[in-house]
């Protein structure tokens, strides 16, 4: 597992409630917040500082309207978002392989 570099791993995503977060959009074209917040059992405040971070990375895109006088948010993985994603996987993936690897040489 050595030959791993972890650092490979994207620090963005790699928060336990930025990747929920992205896998839950990744299942939808695009979710209010209350859907996000409920779905990743967040509070309010930490999923919308925890959605900055995603969007200052260019990950997910937010729009807000006003729907019966009442704000609505939305959010999106962007392509650059869904791509991020992908690769980070794939890096997990490797990660988890090595490890099936080295423990089947250590039996």
């Amino acid at each position: 597992m050595s030959d791993f570099d972890y650092q490979q791993l994207d620090e963005v995503i790699h928060s336990r409630i930025r990747l929920a977060i992205m896998a839950a959009l990744l299942s939808v074209d695009e979710a209010e917040f209350t859907f996000l917040r409920d779905t990743v059992k967040s509070t309010d405040g930490n999923l919308s500082i925890q959605l900055r971070k995603l969007e200052e990375a260019g990950y997910v895109s937010t729009t807000k309207s006003f729907v019966s006088r009442k704000p609505v948010t939305r959010s999106r993985l962007t392509a650059k978002g869904h791509k991020a994603f992908e690769l980070y996987v794939r890096k997990i993936e490797e990660f988890l392989k090595q490890g099936v690897q080295i423990e089947k040489k250590t039996r």
